[in-house]
């Protein structure tokens, strides 16, 4: 009982009731007609939890008084209040309505007590699956702190296989870098290769020099010693028996380096022409445009190392003028003094002067963002295989081409997609190469018919989005090109 009355003391419920009450007071005028009732009945529930808590207190302290002990209080003075306060003020409590309402609020107090049963065992249930709960999440802990010990585990483990990993890593790294330097080592073991066999064949052609002069000497020699003076009158009746008699690097070497520059050339078309292809594919889709760039860029190459090879020999001539004094002729020795240093060469020259004249070129166009340095390494190639072309005896060029020429079988072969029955080129895809009037390595062409004479196509090409570089429209490489070579020896134009 004395807990009730404690429990009671300290919700301080009247207090809290007390202060709703004068917050109320003060803002009755200025609250709405909804907060006002929403006021007054928090002060009704509250009034309602005092008094149920009182009617408990009541009905405890009365258990414990016995059966019969406080009925006169509660008669005299429960009972009146209770008839007060659930009748109106118009009509009075008669003493059988009192009678009957204190026996409704023993039935009531019945049902509470049953309800507070039912609570209690509610609670009682409550508290088991409370307990129950607990044991298992001290099994969820457990199985907790386990799985932590396993990640524990795990991560060493871990780090132990990350640091064998690390180390593994190292290792092969450690040997790849080994394995580099191996490789450097080779590489320039090659190079020293490379140079022993550079000199071998230097020793070579000089011991092919000296074995050709030892045997004109012992020639010499047995035609001294022969009794004859009809031979020895008619050998000096010769004025061009010495040029014969001291041949140069460039004349024994000859026919090598001319069938070793035809099979590069080969290779040219068939290596290097369609990298320097595929290169442009990625910017230009038009594959006839892509190959005309090609085509015109071997031409003005070949153009480019022949003006070199002439300008590189007036040089070397103005040179060796003035201290000649050999049995061979100047023109022998400028022409084995060039074969001897064809590293003396300026091939990028030539390459800037190709791009040069590419950029001029009224049939050709490329992309704006991007330049014909892109194909340089073609270009300087074909430039380096031209330049030595021409130190042979007998100059290799390549043949005189223009669109719309008469197709020739002996000079050009047809493209995969031509028309074999069209008579006439539309254009070249490469040129042939040309030994005066023998053709040494067939071209490639494309022939189609109609396509010559064609407004829409040509029209297209004019209007096409990609931006020509050619700065002046009468600024005309091919008519440069078609220009005869001052160096041809026969009726055969030249580039």
């Amino acid at each position: 009982m004395a807990d009730l009355i404690r429990r009671l003391k300290n919700a301080a419920l009247c207090a809290l009731m007390q202060e709703k009450l004068d917050d109320w007071h003060r803002n009755y005028h200025a609250n709405s007609c909804d907060e006002n009732l929403n006021s007054c009945c928090e002060l009704m529930e509250l009034s309602s939890n005092i008094q149920g808590q009182l009617f408990t207190i009541l009905n405890t302290t009365a258990r414990e008084g016995g059966q019969y002990a406080g009925v006169d209080t509660l008669k005299k003075r429960l009972l009146p209040h209770l008839s007060s306060c659930f009748s109106t003020p118009s009509s009075p409590v008669s003493p059988d309505n009192s009678v009957s309402l204190f026996k409704d609020s023993l039935g009531k107090e019945r049902k509470i007590r049953e309800l507070a049963n039912c609570h209690e065992q509610e609670l009682q249930k409550l508290e088991t699956q409370l307990l129950s709960t607990r044991l298992e999440l001290g099994a969820l802990k457990k199985e907790l702190s386990e799985a932590n010990l396993e990640l524990q585990d795990t991560k060493t483990k871990s780090a132990t296989t990350l640091l064998a990993t690390e180390d593994e890593i190292m290792q092969l790294k450690s040997e790849l870098s080994s394995a580099q330097d191996h490789i450097d080592a080779l590489h320039r073991k090659q190079d020293t290769l490379e140079d022993c066999e550079r000199q071998i064949r230097h020793l070579k052609d000089d011991i092919a020099i000296l074995s050709s002069e030892k045997c004109i000497l012992q020639g010499k020699l047995s035609r001294s010693r022969s009794p004859s003076p009809t031979r020895h009158d008619n050998r000096s009746s010769s004025p061009q028996y010495r040029k014969s008699d001291s041949p140069t690097v460039a004349m024994l070497t000859n026919s090598s380096r001319h069938a070793r520059l035809v099979s590069r050339f080969s290779d040219i078309f068939a290596n290097d022409r369609l990298d320097a292809q595929n290169l442009l594919r990625r910017y230009i889709e038009d594959l006839e445009m892509v190959q005309r760039i090609i085509f015109i860029a071997t031409l003005e190459s070949f153009h480019a190392a022949k003006t070199a090879f002439r300008q590189f020999k007036l040089r070397v001539r103005k040179s060796l003028s003035p201290t000649h004094s050999g049995p061979e002729s100047l023109e022998d020795v400028v022409i084995d003094y060039i074969v001897r240093n064809l590293d003396l060469y300026d091939v990028q020259a030539s390459v800037s002067d190709v791009i040069r004249a590419m950029n001029v070129n009224p049939k050709i166009s490329f992309p704006p963002e991007v330049d014909f340095i892109l194909i340089s390494s073609f270009i300087r190639e074909v430039c380096r295989t031209a330049f030595a072309m021409q130190t042979l005896d007998t100059p290799i060029d390549v043949a005189f081409s223009s669109d719309g020429e008469l197709y020739s079988e002996s000079k050009y072969r047809r493209s995969y997609d031509s028309d074999y029955t069209a008579p006439l080129v539309v254009y070249h895809v490469w040129p042939a190469l040309m030994e005066n009037d023998c053709v040494l390595v067939k071209g490639e062409v494309v022939t189609k018919r109609g396509a010559l004479w064609s407004p829409g196509k040509r029209r297209s090409r004019s209007c096409s989005p990609v931006r020509s570089r050619s700065v002046s429209p009468c600024c005309s490489v091919a008519s440069r090109s078609r220009s005869p070579s001052p160096m041809r020896r026969s009726g055969t134009p030249r580039l």
